[in-house]
């Protein structure tokens, strides 16, 4: 006679599973179209892809607050988002999980030759140069496939946020050349496109004229952290929090009278915000 099975236990197909084959296991059951989870069995690529990248955006935010803890939770999240693209490739007969993992794969082995073949490279900076020719060929190959030449600036996706594709798109034209030499060239730019800017206030153009000299001083300014080595998408960020802090500061010293940040005048409010600074350091 078998021994009774716990309801607790879990179950044979997925219980006895190496973790990933389990999680691909229960995302193949989630999307079953008759026994599955209606959502999920819904979905499409284009459905989840936010999904994906609010994924991303929450294990950057837990690394930014040194949350080890809760990067683990992210990271599964994040992991689930590839086991869920790669189901419904899958089941569209177009590549599986597997097919992920070995381009990866494959896509490491070519890059750090310097690793898998045998050659020698002695520093962080000579491996950036051979990444980036071997990023190059591989543009090119995918234009030739294309029947199209290929551009400096292919491959730079377009959904990427703002701040980071600028920053990426500036490196790419620094590659050829189109660069300023210095750190000044950027900066006088940076002062000729909030002239511009000016200008625009000043003659009360329109609100595309004000968008358009606007989003210039921006990119204008993403050079500049690009020449400092600065992450423009990080920096901003981070003063994001160092706003959002400073802000509840000066709402904390307003509550502490009873008073709200309406109930102050510019002045006052600006005082504030210099005793917040002053106090958070």
């Amino acid at each position: 006679m078998s021994k009774p099975t716990s309801a607790a236990s879990p179950k044979p197909a997925e219980g006895s599973l190496i973790p990933i084959e389990r999680l691909r296991a229960i995302m193949a059951r989630l999307r079953d179209p008759k026994t599955g989870c209606p959502w999920d069995a819904e979905q499409t690529f284009r459905s989840v892809a936010p999904y994906t990248i609010e994924e991303a955006y929450e294990v950057a935010d837990a690394i930014e607050r040194a949350d080890l803890g809760a990067l683990k939770g992210e990271l599964g999240d994040l992991l689930l988002q590839v086991v869920f693209h790669a189901q419904m490739a899958a089941e569209a007969g177009l590549f599986d999980f597997d097919a992920v993992a070995n381009a990866i794969s494959d896509k490491l082995v070519e890059r750090h030759p310097h690793v898998f073949s045998g050659e020698r490279l002695e520093t962080s900076q000579a491996q950036i140069a051979v990444w980036e020719h071997l990023k190059a060929a591989e543009r090119e190959k995918a234009a030739l496939h294309a029947g199209a030449p290929a551009g400096t600036l292919d491959g730079v996706a377009i959904a990427l946020p703002a701040l980071t594709r600028a920053e990426k798109l500036g490196k790419r034209a620094a590659r050829v050349g189109f660069e300023w030499p210095d750190v000044t060239g950027v900066l006088s730019k940076i002062e000729e496109e909030l002239s511009e800017v000016r200008e625009e206030i000043t003659a009360k153009g329109s609100v595309e004229r004000l968008e358009h000299e606007v989003g210039d001083l921006l990119f204008a300014c993403t050079n500049l952290a690009r020449h400092l080595g600065v992450d423009p998408e990080a920096a901003l960020r981070r003063g994001n929090i160092r706003f959002e802090r400073r802000f509840r500061h000066m709402e904390a010293l307003l509550a502490a009278q009873g008073r709200e940040p309406s109930d102050a005048d510019l002045d006052e409010l600006e005082a504030l915000w210099q005793r917040a600074k002053a106090e958070e350091k």
